[in-house]
């Protein structure tokens, strides 16, 4: 029986990695599209935009995150797995949710968003600093469910 519960964990952390690793594929890609634009038309804009092209990869960082913390949690990483019952998984799987779900929408979002501060570079390149906050307002919202899919991951017992 508790192979069960080890199974439901792993698909939480498969989840929680593969959900937000596809939406910070999807959002540098928007963003790389945009950026790519730009660079051919006046190629000494190539470092800030690359930044603003980067900001959408974190959500892919925190479901690794996640998917790192629910593997040493089960005992994957540490060579012991421990024997969980399937409620137990499917806790764990739950608690992986926010940030792939999450993950997946804000990386998307977040690529858009910065494609489009992309083209405030391109125009007025003074207005860095102030195109970064839009993407990083999208930025917010992974930030928090990376932050409730840890808490709820650590505070599972095992």
């Amino acid at each position: 029986m508790s192979e069960l519960g080890i199974v439901y964990a792993l698909l939480g952390a498969a989840i929680a990695v593969l959900l937000a690793g596809a939406g910070s594929s999807i959002g540098v890609g928007i963003a790389g599209q945009a950026a790519a634009g730009v660079v051919t038309e006046d190629p000494s804009k190539f470092a800030k935009v690359l930044i603003m092209q980067l900001l959408p990869g974190t959500q892919g960082i925190y479901g690794l995150l996640v998917g790192f913390i629910t593997l040493s949690k089960v005992g994957l990483l540490g060579g012991q797995v421990a024997a969980i019952t399937p409620q137990t998984g499917l806790m764990i799987l739950a608690a992986c949710l926010p940030i792939g779900i999450v993950g997946l929408i804000s990386g998307k979002y977040q690529g858009k968003t910065s494609a489009a501060s992309i083209g405030i570079v391109a125009k007025k390149p003074d207005q860095f600093g102030k195109a970064m906050l839009f993407p990083a307002m999208v930025e917010t919202y992974a930030i928090l469910a990376l932050l409730i899919s840890i808490l709820a991951v650590s505070n599972i017992p095992v």
